[in-house]
Order: C-alpha cells, then sequence, then structure tokens
C-alpha cells in the first residue's frame, strides 16, 4: 500500500511538473491569473507556472486581424436608404486590456463600426458617398483607432466595400446616367457638326483670298504689261519723231543747198514767204471774232533777210 500512494503522488507531482511548462508560440501571448487575480503575461518561448495555482485565462495572437463588418442599412443626408457593408484591419497591441477591458472584444468591435458608418453616411448625399469612399474610409480609420485604443487595440484600416441604394433609388440612377448619356452624345454631336462648319467656312475663306490673291497678281502683271507696252510705244513715236526730225533738217538743208547754188530759187522763195505771211494775216482778219492785228513791215523784212543769210551762208 505504501507503494502504491508513493506512486500516486509521483503522478500527482509529474503531472504538476509537466502542466507547470508552457510554451508560448510566436505573435501569441497568455495571460495568467493565480487565484482569480491577473498575475502576469507569458510572451512566446518556454514559461512555468505554479501547478495547481495559475491558470492561462486567455490567450490569443498579436498579428493584424481581419473584421468583416456584416451589410447594414443607413440614411443619408438627402434621406435616402442605402446598404453599406465594410471590412476592418486590426491588431491587439495589449493583451491585458484587449481582456479586461471588454467583454467579447470582437462584437464591440462590429458595433463599433457598424455606429460609426451610419454616423458618418448620415452626414453625406448620396452622391458624395460614390465619390468621397476614401475620405469616409480615412475618417473610420481616425475615429475608430481613437475608440478601441482603450481596449489596447490597434485599428490599421478601414474600407467600404459596397454602397448598395435601393432598388427604386437604383432605376432612378440608371435612367438620370441614360439621360446624361445622350447628352453628352448630343453635345458632342453638334461640337463635331460646329467643327466640320467651321472647317468649312475657313476652307472657303481661304479658297477666296487665293482667288483674290491670284486676281490682284494678274492685274499687277496686266497692269505692268500696258505700263511696258506704254513706255515701248512713247520711245518708238519718239525716236520716229527725231528721225522725222532728222529727216525734215536733212532735206531742208539740201534745199538750202540748192537754193544756194540758184540765185533765181532764191528770190522765187523770198516771194513765196512773202505771200504766205500776208495770206496769215487775211485769215485771221476773216475771222468771226474781233481782233486788231498790227503788221510791222520792218518784221516782214527781216524774216526774209535771215533766209537770206542762212542761203548765203551755205
Amino acid at each position: 500500500m505504501g507503494n502504491f500512494f508513493t506512486l500516486v503522488i509521483l503522478f500527482f507531482l509529474g503531472s504538476g511538473l509537466l502542466s507547470s511548462v508552457k510554451i508560448v508560440k510566436e505573435k501569441e501571448e497568455y495571460l495568467v491569473e493565480s487565484l482569480g487575480s491577473y498575475k502576469k503575461t507569458l510572451e512566446p518561448g518556454l514559461n512555468f507556472t505554479v501547478p495547481f495555482i495559475d491558470k492561462i485565462t486567455y490567450k490569443d495572437t498579436v498579428r493584424e486581424k481581419v473584421l468583416d463588418v456584416p451589410a447594414q442599412s443607413c440614411i443619408t443626408r438627402d434621406n435616402v436608404s442605402i446598404s453599406v457593408d465594410a471590412v476592418v484591419y486590426w491588431r491587439i497591441m495589449d493583451m491585458y486590456k484587449a481582456f479586461y477591458k471588454v467583454e467579447n472584444l470582437r462584437d464591440a468591435m462590429v458595433n463599433l463600426v457598424l455606429t460609426q458608418i451610419r454616423s458618418e453616411m448620415g452626414k453625406l448625399e448620396l452622391d458624395q458617398t460614390f465619390t468621397a469612399r476614401t475620405e469616409i474610409n480615412e475618417i473610420l480609420l481616425r475615429e475608430l483607432d481613437v475608440s478601441t485604443d482603450p481596449w489596447g487595440v490597434k485599428v490599421t484600416r478601414v474600407e467600404l466595400r459596397d454602397i448598395m441604394p435601393s432598388k427604386a433609388v437604383q432605376d432612378s440612377m440608371e435612367l438620370q446616367m441614360a439621360a446624361e448619356r445622350q447628352k453628352r452624345a448630343a453635345i458632342l454631336t453638334s461640337e463635331g457638326e460646329r467643327q466640320s462648319a467651321i472647317n468649312s467656312a475657313q476652307g472657303q475663306a481661304e479658297s477666296k483670298i487665293l482667288e483674290a490673291e491670284a486676281m490682284k497678281t494678274a492685274e499687277i502683271l496686266r497692269a505692268e504689261a500696258q505700263k511696258q507696252a506704254i513706255l515701248l510705244k512713247a520711245e518708238a513715236e519718239k525716236e520716229e519723231q527725231i528721225m522725222n526730225a532728222k529727216g525734215t533738217a536733212a532735206a531742208l538743208e539740201i534745199v538750202v543747198e540748192k537754193l544756194a547754188q540758184d540765185p533765181k530759187a532764191q528770190e522765187a522763195l523770198q516771194y513765196l514767204l512773202a505771200q504766205n505771211y500776208l495770206e496769215m494775216g487775211k485769215e485771221i482778219g476773216n475771222s468771226d471774232s474781233s481782233k486788231v492785228m498790227f503788221l510791222d513791215p520792218s518784221s516782214m523784212l527781216s524774216t526774209i533777210e535771215g533766209v537770206k543769210s542762212v542761203i548765203s551762208e551755205h
């Protein structure tokens, strides 16, 4: 009987010794209570507790966790009913607070997230809930991180997944989007027609400008040609007059030479000059207009004498 009791005692001692050895995995922590009171937190690795006195009350991981928040109904500022769900990334920073400061940490966090989402959605209109998703995520992250700090929890990220309006609102939005697409199509069509008309008008204007430039150039060339023709004609007439004058002078010179050689011809020439002078005065006197003409006999004689001198020189 003594050996039996000895074996029983050794068995309990061995069991107690083995139960006092606690191996904690990496990224996990254990809370230990002694006689109903918190004693210590076991870190990863080999740890020892007092058999039959110390007790592992709570154990959890300190790695980041994912909290799936179920969809809930929210009312926006413009009284539109929408359904919103989210996902929250969080981790336990203080195992003692996570166990002793709140009962059922996960349920508490879910309710807190739902409350914050309803509060933020109530501040926005329906259109803003779709365009300001990033801002809403940042606000939720900041507020949840502050609210969960007393529980020893760090919220690292918050993401709104789906924002679903009611069926009636979705139908209305689809009609609005269809009208908006038709409006954009009409605007694009009108812009295309307007640009086409502008291009056509510009093309016609450029064509008319080119045509006017061509006509202007042709008129200039035509004027230049006429100018050149007039100048050439004037030059030709001038040369012809010069040649005629030279011919007349040469003929006169021949006549004068012949008169110089024939005295009778000289006397005939004097007679003709005097006769022409007198006939010119007679014609002037017979004209219809009233006039007075003074004849200087000496001028007629001087003219005859001038001709004589020319003939005598030859």
